[in-house]
């Protein structure tokens, strides 16, 4: 059988995918309907390995990359989960302060992808942290649908409050200028723009595909970067809601659509990936924390 590669398959297939992993179908539900696509050589199997993330060819930087300090550490949430574990990543030998991000994952803990990101964003000249909501449960079990499950048992409130002590944490690190934004990418994105609701002094929120606030967008004070897929209907659907808003209440923001890109275009651990649309957003979010952290 020839290798699969993006274009042999049907955006129907994707967007299954983004409903089984938002929860919205069953397991059994989802391989019901992916069957559906089983054709012409294809089978369910070889589609369901095309479209599942692979973390072990496509990490950019390994955890032991010299050109980096990353170490686990924990630190406390007291309005959350307790004792929260987050990588701490920054750029080796570098001896002043550095301005930090915080990293949030997905709908499924900390997975060794986010974990890249962190330390990509380390690499970028900041100081990351990039933690594990899924702590309190563990951590990240070692597979994405584990680690869905999961954190379906956790409140998303509660998890809202482990990412803002993770803010209070980095801006009070000793290796820290104290100007610390976020960036999240799809449940990362949501908590992106509540912490800039919740969080007075963030210096900066980039939310990938993140769903929107519906109330209290007054209290936003940091500047936002957002950014959507073109295809991602379902996140797509609250924006010109949220857009109006800032609109109204007068807040900085930039907002991006890139052409062609699914939910995910960032992950380039799976098929959705977009590399070009992933490369222009993640230069136009480095771009933004330099200008906006200092």
């Amino acid at each position: 059988m020839k290798e699969l590669k993006k274009e042999d398959i049907k955006q129907g297939v994707f967007d299954l995918y983004d409903d089984y992993a938002h929860d919205r179908l069953s397991r059994r539900l989802f391989l019901d309907r992916l069957s559906t696509y089983a054709v012409g050589g294809l089978t369910v199997s070889s589609l369901l390995g095309f479209i599942s993330p692979d973390y072990v060819k496509k990490i950019q930087i390994q955890q032991d990359d010299i050109r980096l300090n990353s170490e686990f550490i924990n630190y406390d949430s007291p309005k959350g989960g307790g004792s929260i574990k987050g990588l701490l990543s920054r750029p080796a030998g570098v001896k002043e302060k550095l301005p930090g991000i915080i990293v949030v994952h997905e709908n499924r803990g900390l997975n060794p992808h986010i974990e890249d990101v962190g330390r990509r964003a380390a690499l970028a000249g900041f100081i990351a942290l990039a933690p594990d909501a899924l702590t309190p449960l563990g951590g990240y079990p070692g597979t994405d649908d584990e680690g869905r499950e999961l954190q379906r048992q956790r409140d998303r409130n509660e998890m809202l409050q482990d990412f803002i002590a993770a803010y209070e944490h980095l801006k009070n690190h000793p290796e820290c200028t104290g100007k610390v934004g976020v960036v999240g990418f799809c449940f990362g994105g949501w908590i992106s723009n509540m912490m800039a609701i919740e969080v007075s002094d963030l210096a900066a929120a980039v939310p990938f595909y993140g769903g929107q606030p519906k109330e209290a967008i007054e209290n936003i004070n940091a500047p936002l970067l957002l950014h959507f897929g073109a295809l991602d209907k379902r996140v797509n659907a609250g924006w010109p809601a949220y857009e109006e808003a800032l609109k109204k209440y007068g807040k900085e923001y930039e907002a991006h659509s890139y052409e062609n890109a699914n939910h995910g275009f960032h992950n380039d651990t799976t098929p959705r990936y977009d590399r070009a649309a992933a490369e222009l957003a993640w230069n136009r979010t480095i771009a933004f924390f330099k200008e906006k952290l200092g």
